[in-house]
């Protein structure tokens, strides 16, 4: 059987989910709900819902944190955005993956629109989705890492649009063969650069993504057609994308699961800070700022390629820089998501105290793993090496730290009332007939 067969036959029946998959699914789905709220008044959140009017069919789909409905395809676009917005979701750690930005928002609007027309979705299909969607984002990341993201791809986007298309797919009753389909729509929408990030036009790929796979398998729905083979064809995704993909990392659907390597962060920025962060609001409580003339960072090879980024001018730049994740973390002993912001951005205290920040590759350190030196005025140093951070593999947030971050998230919305409820309607979603119920608890009141 082709690969693509194979991963649509995957699609069509996962299996019976495994409980640790499925506590897996639901944590990252209330993850990700939260992240899109806490995103959804964002100015360029409000640029894209500015465009409903002019673009959007009919209302069918509620926006996550916002009174605006939009059409489905509009809908998975728009939260897909949000919740990816403030670099805030979730991580599958081998790839550096957001695998739940591009596929929950695209199942979460379909269910929603089915549930208009009198066909619920339960709880249990739509988690079921939800997870089979980013398994197979997390397989396509591991079979192109790391060439893929080394060639400027935007992982997250790319790979997402698959799992999206086979998520909805799973949701519509897709066959294998329309499965196929629905992945070769997917391939003609494929869209994502890192030359974006740090830029509003970042969080459109993400968006596009969710947006493309639901169109893709509305489409195969229709018996719109696509190629036979779109993952390993001569010119299918793969080998646009990798001289030499990993074809193994397809092996044992259903028996072993990528979506048990996902994290969340506790931390609105680049995965790759979160242990520098760490070291750094430890290090806050010890000395002044003023005390320090320099500040060595030494960490993998990619901590510098990713985050060298000094100077920045505005939020989303911030989240991308280690000058002023150091900067913030030791100065205000502050990582949440008004230190990320615009105005912190601008803070010249900030700005001025990231030009202390020097870098040190050594690729013998892992991803995980950050050293902070500070240097001293009167000829002393302080180091603090953080080997895992909080909210990776080895220390991942509890349900409480979920919960609690869902709250701050509605705390910077400032519209969405009842945190308490919402965290157990999602932690219960499974419970449910109509998976899209909870979304009337995201709606602010009206003139909020």
């Amino acid at each position: 059987m082709s690969l693509s067969r194979r991963i649509a036959a995957f699609a069509t029946d996962p299996g019976p989910l495994p409980v640790t998959v499925r506590v897996a699914g639901r944590r990252a789905f209330l993850n990700m709900t939260g992240c899109a709220i806490g995103g959804a008044r964002e100015g360029a959140i409000d640029r894209l819902a500015a465009l409903l009017p002019a673009f959007s069919g009919p209302a069918t789909a509620s926006l996550i944190g916002r009174e605006e409905r939009a059409d489905m395809l509009w809908a998975a676009y728009i939260n897909a955005a949000a919740a990816n917005i403030f670099d805030y979701d979730d991580t599958h750690i081998p790839t550096v993956i957001h695998p739940a930005a591009p596929v929950g928002p695209a199942v979460l609007a379909l269910a929603e629109t089915l549930a208009g027309q009198g066909r619920p979705v339960s709880g249990k299909a739509l988690i079921r989705a939800f997870v089979t969607g980013m398994e197979v984002t997390c397989r396509l990341g591991l079979a192109l890492h790391p060439v893929h993201y080394a060639r400027g791809w935007h992982i997250t986007s790319t790979c997402g649009t698959f799992g999206a298309a086979l998520a909805a797919g799973q949701i519509l009753g897709l066959t294998g063969a329309q499965m196929v389909d629905a992945m070769g729509h997917a391939l003609a929408q494929n869209a994502g650069s890192v030359e974006t990030l740090g830029t509003m036009s970042k969080s459109l790929s993400v968006g596009q993504a969710a947006r493309a796979g639901l169109m893709g398998a509305l489409l195969a729905q229709r018996e719109f057609t696509g190629p036979e083979a779109p993952l390993e064809g001569r010119r299918g995704f793969l080998a646009l994308h990798s001289d030499a993909p990993d074809l193994t990392a397809f092996e044992d659907l259903g028996k072993r699961w990528e979506v048990l390597h996902n994290t969340f962060k506790p931390y609105p920025c680049g995965v790759v800070l979160n242990p520098v962060i760490e070291a750094c609001l430890a290090l806050h409580h010890e000395l002044k700022a003023a005390q320090i003339t320099r500040v060595t960072l030494t960490g993998h090879p990619l901590l510098r390629q990713r985050t060298d980024r000094p100077g920045v001018t505005s939020g989303r730049l911030a989240q991308v820089s280690a000058q002023h994740a150091v900067a913030v973390s030791l100065i205000r002993g502050e990582a949440g998501l008004s230190a990320f912001s615009d105005a912190a951005a601008a803070d010249p205290v900030l700005r001025a105290f990231g030009a202390k920040l020097t870098f040190c590759d050594d690729p013998g350190f892992s991803l995980e793993t950050a050293e902070v030196r500070l240097d001293l005025a009167d000829g002393s140093s302080l180091t603090r090496r953080v080997d895992a951070a909080k909210g990776g593999l080895e220390y991942p947030l509890s349900d409480e730290d979920l919960a609690a971050k869902l709250a701050g998230q509605i705390r910077h919305n400032g519209a969405v009332p009842d945190a308490g409820a919402l965290v157990a309607a999602l932690t219960g979603i499974e419970e449910t007939d109509n998976a899209a119920a909870f979304l009337a608890m995201t709606r602010p009141p009206k003139g909020a």
